[in-house]
């Protein structure tokens, strides 16, 4: 029955019937996608901040915070070369769940005396990189912002439950039990409290996310370091999937680079689904878009998405039906080299080739 479903072509796709006017079809589409992510706080000043500023090599790195109109300041890294001509290209990136909520922005870029756990994680899911760092070094200038649930983002433990603070009891602070225990809690509540309760509230996470990631652009374009016209976004996983909602949903973003986050909802639902539970959740959403056809909204601008071919959160069907729905879509709008669907041997990853293969696809477009 759900299959059944799930095959039906979606109402809004480009490919479903024919559109007058891609603008036509992208305003519809991208309105349909605002109303069902259902969120829409407040408008607040970001009363934005430089709380410190390093030299690191011939790196400018500073530690900014700017207001939400809920919780805690966002804290993120903007780093640029110290030696510049001109106005910077910039690349929002964009850190992934990866199980991994203590930190945010640490997890994709180099920090001082950085923590065995964090070194860890990066030699598994980025073949040992901060690959944030790794581009800021190429010339361009990297804003890495953290994210709802994650770093400067996460649930204070002293807001926990009492039956929850005394997981951590007698442990020490930034310590890496203490951060794996974190960690774990996290991953429970992620399903068996958070998720409920935002999709209760008559909201979702895409559009918690995307809010705060439409917002980093904001920040940026008070930069007077960067050229608005050559800002560019990606991310692995969890920073896929925010890849696909940023790229899609805010025309500033002039290229992007989604990986280890492609696939047609229909190719998750039968195997894959329990991997992203309702983290990707929009009611209504695979009616009107599938994931393709939402990051598709941003054609004709370039778009590349990496895929691994053992990734064990997707199917290898689904991800292949993805790409040759994302290509068509290109290639009916009539820019069909403005899309790049390239496939990788191995697990879920953005190794040391998958991120010299985006730096270089990214520099053809920015530089």
């Amino acid at each position: 029955m759900l299959d059944a479903i799930a095959t039906s072509q979606p109402s809004l796709s480009f490919l479903t019937k024919s559109w007058p006017d891609v603008e036509v079809w992208r305003t519809i589409a991208r309105a349909k996608v605002f109303e069902l992510v259902a969120f829409d706080p407040i408008r607040t000043p970001l009363n934005a901040h430089v709380d410190s500023r390093r030299e690191e090599g011939n790196l400018i790195v500073e530690e900014i915070s700017y207001d939400m109109p809920y919780g805690s300041r966002t804290q993120g890294f903007f780093l640029y070369p110290k030696k510049r001509d001109g106005k910077l290209p910039v690349v929002v990136s964009l850190h992934d769940h990866g199980g991994f909520f203590y930190y945010g922005k640490e997890k994709v870029t180099a920090i001082p005396s950085e923590p065995g756990i964090l070194t860890r994680f990066k030699a598994e899911a980025y073949g040992g990189r901060s690959w944030a760092t790794e581009l800021a070094k190429r010339g361009f200038a990297v804003f890495v912002p953290d994210v709802f649930l994650w770093g400067s983002r996460k649930i204070p433990v002293e807001s926990f439950n009492e039956e929850f603070q005394t997981v951590f009891k007698d442990l020490r602070p930034n310590s890496e039990e203490y951060v794996q225990r974190y960690n774990g809690l996290l991953d429970k509540m992620e399903d068996l409290v958070i998720a409920p309760t935002i999709v209760n509230a008559g909201t979702s996470w895409p559009g918690i996310f995307s809010y705060e990631d439409r917002r980093s652009i904001d920040y940026l374009v008070t930069r007077p370091e960067i050229d608005q016209n050559r800002i560019g976004c990606g991310g692995l996983s969890g920073g896929g999937l925010r890849t696909i909602f940023l790229a899609g949903l805010d025309p500033r973003i002039r290229c992007a680079f989604c990986v280890g986050f492609m696939s047609t909802i229909r190719g998750l639902l039968r195997n894959r689904i329990k991997s992203h539970r309702l983290f990707m959740y929009v009611p209504r959403l695979s009616h009107f878009l599938d994931l393709p056809d939402v990051i598709a909204l941003r054609a004709p601008s370039p778009l590349m998405v990496q895929y691994d071919r053992d990734d064990e959160l997707f199917t290898l069907e689904g991800q292949r039906q993805a790409d040759e729905k994302i290509a068509q879509i290109y290639s009916e709008i009539g820019y069909p080299d403005n899309y790049v669907g390239k496939f990788y041997p191995g697990p879920h990853k953005f190794d040391v080739e998958m991120q010299e293969d985006a730096f270089t696809w990214l520099g053809r477009h920015l530089l």
